[in-house]
């Protein structure tokens, strides 16, 4: 293992994951978010285009930084086959949650490490969580608040929406969006986290 770490990269523009990350200690050395098309594929499942946008993501900012380990991470909700957006207005979060009232559904994270020689890990995490049946007026309430805008199925489990959960099965920080434990775990396959 070498004495010097290479620097490490996150390619993403996310608040939430960084927050994630200083949670275990964890600070990268540069933030290098990347111009990535998210349009879903023809038929594609939730889980492929999590993986894929983390692989796409990981490439694009590896080409950017060379010689630096490259962490990038992509979250998807789904609901059967359905991809939910990332919800960008009052609408599109309604009828999300109107969708995920009283239903399961599986968040998806695919994260990659790319090392600077080029060789790279990758792991999909997939959390299954149920909502409470949900009322109009909780929807209201819970839209009003606005923490939905730019959250990945209408809603944050970091907030308000956490009062919805009545099962989660799987990783927590996962669904706020970056999987700590498989994240460590790859970093400390790198060599980069230590112990």
């Amino acid at each position: 293992m070498p004495a010097e770490r290479p620097p490490l990269v996150l390619a993403s523009a996310s608040p939430r994951r960084r927050d994630l990350l200083s949670r275990i200690g964890i600070v990268p050395d540069r933030i290098l978010p990347t111009e990535t098309d998210e349009t879903p594929r023809k038929a594609e499942l939730p889980r492929q285009l999590a993986a894929r946008l983390a692989e796409a993501k990981a490439a694009a900012a590896a080409a950017q930084a060379p010689g630096a380990l490259v962490l990038a991470a992509d979250t998807v909700v789904g609901v059967g086959r359905r991809i939910l957006p990332k919800a960008e207005t009052e609408a599109e979060a309604r009828r999300c949650l109107e969708l995920l009232s009283g239903r399961r559904h599986h968040v998806y994270s695919g994260v990659v490490l790319r090392r600077p020689d080029g060789g790279r890990a990758a792991r999909l995490v997939d959390t299954v969580v149920a909502f409470q049946r949900l009322t109009e007026a909780q929807i209201a309430a819970y839209l009003a608040g606005g923490e939905w805008q730019g959250k990945a199925g209408g809603y944050a489990i970091q907030g308000g929406a956490e009062m919805f959960v009545r099962f989660l099965s799987g990783s927590h920080s996962n669904v706020i969006g970056l999987p700590l434990f498989e994240t460590a775990q790859l970093l400390r396959g790198a060599g980069w986290l230590r112990p």
